[in-house]
This record gives C-alpha cells, structure tokens and sequence, in this order.
C-alpha cells in the first residue's frame, strides 16, 4: 500500500508532539500501524467505541490519550528520521482490525471491500474508469455525450468521460461551474457533511478552513478541480436544454439548447447525462396575496445581496436547513424579525460546526502516512450505515406515533435533552422547537447552539400560528394578526419532486417523459428510464440521502455505472442502451416498499421527500453498500441493447 501526495516532515519534535495533541486517535492509531508495521496497536487495552454523541475520541481515558500520543511522537519521529520509508502493507487481516477498531463497531464483513475502496487504502483512484483495451480510440472519439449541468454531478461525469477518452461535451445555464454552491450564496450558506467527506474520493483537500466549510470555501474547490481536468472549454455556460428527442432511426440524441440571449440551436449526442440536481427551482409558498407585497421579497437561493436588511423589519418564512444558516447571521442587524414556522427541524449536536480546522489536525493530514485516509474511513463510518438501524420502523412498535422503534425513541429522547438544555424559562419556544414527528422523517440540521440563541433574542420571535394571507405591507396569520414587515425573505424549499423540469424530453415513440411519470418520477437505481434509450440521470429519483451520506458517494456511484454502461455499448457493438420495464419496475417496488419501513415513509410523516402523490420520490432506503453493489457495473440483463436498424435482447 502507498499513501501519495504527503510531505517530508521537517518539523522538530516539539511541532510534531503540538500537531498531535489535535489528533482523532483512532484514526491516528489505525494510521502508526501502516507507519510501524506494529498491528499489536491495535490488539492491546486500547479500544475505541462507536460514540457518535461523545467527543469523537472513542471514549478514550486520560490515561489511554495520553499513552496514545506518546506512541504516535516515537513512530512520527522515526518515521521522519529513517527518511519517510515504510514497512510492508498490513494484511488483510489487520486492515479488518484496523476498521473495527476505528469505527469502535463489528463491521460486517461484507462492507470490507466497499470501505477498502472508498479510502483508497491500495492508493491511487479506484473508480477510475479503465475500459476494454478492445475498444478503440475511434470508437470512444466517435460516441459523443451530452451533459446537463456543471455543478459536482456534471463536473464528476465529465471528468470520468475525459478519463476514458470520450467524446462529451457540457451544457450549463449558469456562468460558471459550481451548481448549488454557486447559485445559493445566502449568509451563513455551508456544507452540512464534514468536509473531509464532502469531496470528490480522488481529489481529497487537506487544508479545508473549517471542518464543515461555507460557500465561497467550497465554490472555489470545485472551481480548482474544473481548472486541474481543464473542463472549462468543454462547458457551453448561459445555455439551457429545453428538449431532446430520440431519433430512433439514428439512434442519436437531438437537443435543442437556448442561450441567454434566446437563440436557440440544435446539437446531437449520443448518450445524454442530466446532472441539474433537485434542488435548484426554487419554490414559493401557496399564500394568498404573496403577489400584493410592496416591499423587498427574494427567495433564500436568490438572496438579494442589495437588499438593506439593517434596522428592517423580516418575516422569514420557513425553518427548513437555509432558515436556519441565515437567520442567526440576519437576526442581529434586524430591528425586528419573525420566523414563520410550520414545523422544526431537528437539531444534532455538533460542536464544530462553525469551527476552524485546527492546524495541527491538517499537519497530520498532510504529512503522516495513511492518517487522512483512516480519518476519511472514520467520518465515512460514523455519517453513513452506522445511523440507518436508528431510522427504520420496527413494525411491532406500539409506542407513541412519534417515534418508529425504541431505538428511534431513544435517538428521540437525548435529541429533545439536548434542544430543551438550550432554552432557558421559555416554555413556548421549548415546545415550538420540538418536533412532533419521528426523528428521520425530515431533514434534520447541525447544531451548536447558534440557531436557538438566535430565536431568544429579543428582537426575535417564533410565529407558529399559520399563514393566512399576505397584504402590501403585512403578514397575517390564522388568528388575525396583523404583522407589519419591510422584508420578506423566503425559506421555502424547492420543486424536489419535479425531476427534469422545465426540460422536455421525447422517447421511442414519441413517449412524453413528464407525461409516462404522470407527477410520479421514477427510475431504475435513480439513472435509466424504460422507453428512453442512452438516456442517464445523476441525483435522479429515489438517490437522495436523509441520514447516511453524502451525495457525492452517491454521484461517484452513478458515474461509475453510467461509464459502464457506455463501454457495455461499445464492447457490443450496440447503439441503444434501454432499461427493461420489468426489472425497472420490480426495482421500484423494493424502493416503494422500504421507503414505507423508513422514519420519511410512514404516514404520519409529510415533507418535501413525498411528492404530490404521498409517494417517497426522493430517498434511497436501503443501507449505502446496497447502491454501491448495485452499480458497479450493469448487468446485461437488466436492458435490451439494440443495434441500428436491428433488436438485440441481452441475455439473461
């Protein structure tokens, strides 16, 4: 095993012993057994436990840190002074230790090449596509793909095309690369996946500023991985799709593109790869008279930097995750301000939510062998399949309607500890802060403790009464009052559910997509659709992620699978790639019926996870090692592959 891209050590041993006093042990140890080549590290008394709600220590003693960080300053010192070589790799054995030890949980075994992968133990980039030597330069050159979108799906697909040497080319209707982080630029806007899982696996970045990183911090990182794959002049910026149409005879698609300009164009592809998120039409509430206000009014995803919010009275509809990253950052400025609530979200602590990276930590992460990586493994663990059990129904629950199981009950129990430990003599905000569904129903938010500090200032208050109507210069609520506001500013989510729009797209047949989904969006693993041949969605239905993840697993995935499916074409010979209807719908069954088991998919739970027809559109249900078994590569099976002017069904 190698570990690349790490610096010499020159630092004396007093740097060395600094650095480490801000090290995540555990994964400091699992990394001095690559360093020593000493598996009895991990072998002795010193064992960490799975402590999501601790201080990430493992539930290390004193006395047990301390020994720890005495080994790690001999090991670092002579690992620097014997000139940065390494012993050989631990076995396979010892790397299974290594993450149970880390995790401070029996992982099953299963998970074992799944994690390998992820943290790259074995170096390099593992997801890399690397097709058959049998197809030729020509062919890949001559099969052109056309993406939709240049924020991190796009970004991601595109640079795997240029990997495998395929013709692409990048439609993106901003200015810029970037999507969510560069159209949501709202004060307080950041990450909520710590950032040294919130990156691409095979461009990690060691000096993020803070542990879970603002806009502009994760714009420019996105804008310094498009510059280092050169994708810029691949993208056609200010352009959207409005359509494209399937010319069977060819087997080709016909988009038709629009600039900012409004002249429009047609381009053809061969295969087309939306990646537009869901995430990105915002959407306004259904109140009566929102057209009438004569004040300044935006949507919290166009924030209105021009805006004089200074001495204003705010009404902030909406308590959802933007709510709550930009009403701490307004609140102090404002001479008044209302938060318009529905429903609250609930809080999970984490304390460094707003913190910096300490230097010592990013020291380590950058100069000792296997550290990142293990500290990668750890965040990956503790933030993915370690939370599932907590959110799925236990069918014999007989306990009260706002929990699912009793391990849902207790989650329930320390979440409403830790929320009501924040409020002080402040009965009604107490109760409006506590939801009264089960936890994992909605999106839940991170916590230390800005957002209800915010709520109790004095110059804040928490409107729970609904919405009535909205006037030229007030909000009234179901009660009659009348709120007098400068500003409103909405919270209010977007158009999750409308999958693709406003972009229209024609099948084999002529078949309307919008119209086969009938308000009902549905795909064979999030990415293929029957009737519509060479035709790939990123972030498509049912590969949102609500307790276990980051959305960036899940695109890594979907690239991998749809660059296997273009290279199943080509070793065929075929033109045409087409989900079989029977397999997309008996998949689609299994989501439907697992969703259903889900703290986001029983009935007494509404959010924007079930579109208009109570259906879970968005979410995968199942653990992360299922998507990520699934597609690693296409089975043949699972489509009809046809050839021009012939059809030729893949064997079973």
């Amino acid at each position: 095993m190698t570990d690349n891209n790490l610096l010499p050590i020159s630092e004396d041993d007093s740097q060395i012993a600094k650095a480490i006093e801000q090290a995540h042990l555990p994964s400091l140890i699992a990394a001095l057994v690559h360093v020593t080549g000493d598996a009895s590290l991990v072998k002795g008394d010193i064992k960490p436990v799975y402590d999501f709600f601790g201080d990430g220590q493992g539930g290390l003693t004193d006395e047990q840190r301390a020994r720890t960080k005495a080994l790690a300053l001999e090991a670092i010192k002579a690992y620097r002074d014997r000139g940065h070589t390494l012993p050989p790799a631990p076995d396979k054995a010892t790397v299974r230790a290594l993450m149970n030890f880390v995790s401070g949980a029996d992982i099953p075994e299963g998970y074992i090449p799944f994690l390998v992968e992820e943290i790259a133990l074995e170096g390099g980039d593992p997801k890399e596509p690397r097709f058959a030597p049998s197809i030729s330069d020509t062919q890949r050159k001559n099969f052109h793909v056309l993406i939709v979108g240049a924020g991190m799906s796009g970004m991601l697909a595109a640079i795997r095309l240029k990997q495998a040497g395929i013709s692409f080319s990048v439609v993106e209707k901003n200015a810029d690369v970037g999507g969510t982080w560069l159209e949501n630029t709202y004060p307080g806007c950041r990450v909520d996946n710590p950032n040294h899982m919130y990156s691409y696996s095979f461009e990690p970045f060691h000096d993020w500023p803070q542990h879970f990183s603002t806009q502009p911090v994760l714009i420019s990182y996105f804008r310094r991985v498009a510059e280092k794959y050169g994708l810029k002049k691949f993208v056609r910026f200010e352009t959207e799709m409005v359509e494209a149409r399937f010319d069977e005879v060819r087997s080709l698609w016909r988009a038709k593109l629009r600039t900012k300009d409004g002249r429009e164009e047609s381009v053809e592809a061969n295969a087309v790869v939306t990646a537009v998120g869901q995430l990105n039409r915002p959407k306004l509430p259904d109140i009566k008279g929102i057209e009438k206000f004569k004040g300044v009014a935006f949507h919290s995803a166009r924030w209105n930097h021009d805006a004089e919010l200074k001495g204003k009275r705010i009404a902030v509809i909406g308590t959802g995750a933007s709510a709550f990253q930009f009403v701490p950052e307004i609140a102090p400025e404002a001479k008044e301000l209302l938060v318009f609530q529905r429903t609250p979200p609930w809080l999970g602590a984490t304390p460094n939510y707003h913190e910096d990276v300490a230097e010592g930590k990013k020291w380590l992460l950058k100069h000792v062998p296997f550290y990142a990586k293990w500290y990668r493994f750890w965040l990956f663990w503790m933030l993915t399949d370690g939370l599932y059990p907590f959110v799925q129904a236990d069918p014999g629950w007989n306990g009260p309607s706002t929990a699912i199981s009793a391990t849902n009950q207790g989650l329930r129990d320390i979440l409403v500890q830790y929320t009501t430990a924040q409020i002080a003599n402040d009965d009604a905000l107490a109760k409006a802060a506590i939801p009264d569904y089960p936890v994992g129903g909605k999106r839940s938010v991170r916590d230390n403790g800005v957002w209800l500090a915010a709520l109790q200032r004095p110059n804040v208050k928490v409107v729970t009464q609904p919405i009535r109507e909205i006037t030229e210069d007030a909000v009234v609520t179901a009660d009659g009052a009348v709120r007098k506001v400068d500003v409103l500013i909405y919270g209010t989510g977007f158009y999750a559910s409308n999958f693709l729009e406003p972009m229209t797209f024609k099948g084999r047949g002529g078949v309307d997509l919008h119209e086969q989904w009938a308000g009902d969006a549905r795909a064979y693993l999030g990415m293929t659709i029957p009737n519509f041949p060479n035709l790939f969605v990123m972030y498509g239905p049912n590969t949102n992620i609500v307790v276990n993840g980051s959305i960036i697993f899940f695109s890594e995935c979907e690239t991998r699978y749809i660059l296997g499916a273009i290279e199943l074409l080509l070793k065929t010979g075929s033109s045409e790639i087409e989900v079989k209807k029977d397999v997309h719908d008996a998949f689609n069954e299994k989501v439907d019926a697992q969703n259903a088991r889900m703290a986001w998919g029983v009935p007494q739970v509404t959010s924007w996870y079930k579109n208009q027809k109570g259906r879970v559109s968005q979410n995968w249900p199942f653990p992360l090692i299922d998507y990520w078994k699934a597609t690693l590569a296409p089975d043949p099976g699972d489509f009809i592959l046809r050839k021009k002017k012939e059809t030729v069904v893949a064997a079973e």
